[in-house]
């Protein structure tokens, strides 16, 4: 047999064509992953754009392409005081921080004074009195959760109609009878259940 006297190519054009084949599927991949991102970043921006949307409480305006949210003319969501929040059951549920001058743990004796032992444990705290679900049978029991209700709007309603010291002096009054606690626990729960007086 007679060898060929061609010289042995390693690297022939057909290689070189592979490599050209292979810039071109990286530019693709490339294409690829870089698309499939902008998709994902409209994707992310038009679900952050419905958010803002259903956050802001309107109807969003479209200019050009993007959305813009009305401004919230009302107060935030992080810090709202409710109206009508002057009942004892409002603060017994602690949705709103106690005044410091009367501390939720404090004894019923200690803020209203030492007559309150007449008809009271020593240890009933005020939290414990707003709590109480016997005050629509026992007139001293609903004199005390309104009175609580009373004290503590007292210290933190600008315009609740009694200040604290009569608060505290009609309590001590209203426990002479039956009768004068029930009439002065109904005058506190129509003034804790105000709602003009409970902004």
């Amino acid at each position: 047999m007679r060898r060929s006297s061609r010289p042995i190519v390693c690297c022939t054009s057909r290689s070189r064509g592979g490599g050209g084949l292979f810039f071109l599927l990286l530019l693709w991949v490339i294409f690829l992953v870089g698309g499939s991102g902008a998709v994902a970043s409209s994707a992310f921006s038009s679900a952050g754009d419905a958010r803002a949307r259903r956050a802001g409480g309107g109807v969003e305006r479209e200019e050009g392409h993007h959305y813009s949210v009305p401004e919230m003319t009302g107060p935030g969501f992080l810090y709202t005081r409710p109206r009508g929040s002057c009942t004892p059951q409002f603060w017994s549920s602690r949705r709103e921080a106690w005044p410091r001058m009367v501390p939720e743990m404090a004894s019923v004796s200690k803020v209203f004074g030492s007559l309150a032992l007449e008809r009271y444990r020593w240890d009933l705290t005020l939290l414990e009195a707003t709590e109480r679900n016997d005050d629509g049978t026992n007139a001293f029991s609903h004199l005390l959760k309104q009175s609580t209700a009373a004290l503590l709007n007292s210290y933190s309603r600008t315009g609740f109609p009694y200040t604290p010291w009569e608060v505290k002096t009609l309590f001590i009054q209203s426990l002479v009878s039956v009768q004068a606690a029930a009439h002065q626990a109904n005058l506190f729960s129509q003034a804790n259940n105000n709602i003009a007086s409970c902004v």
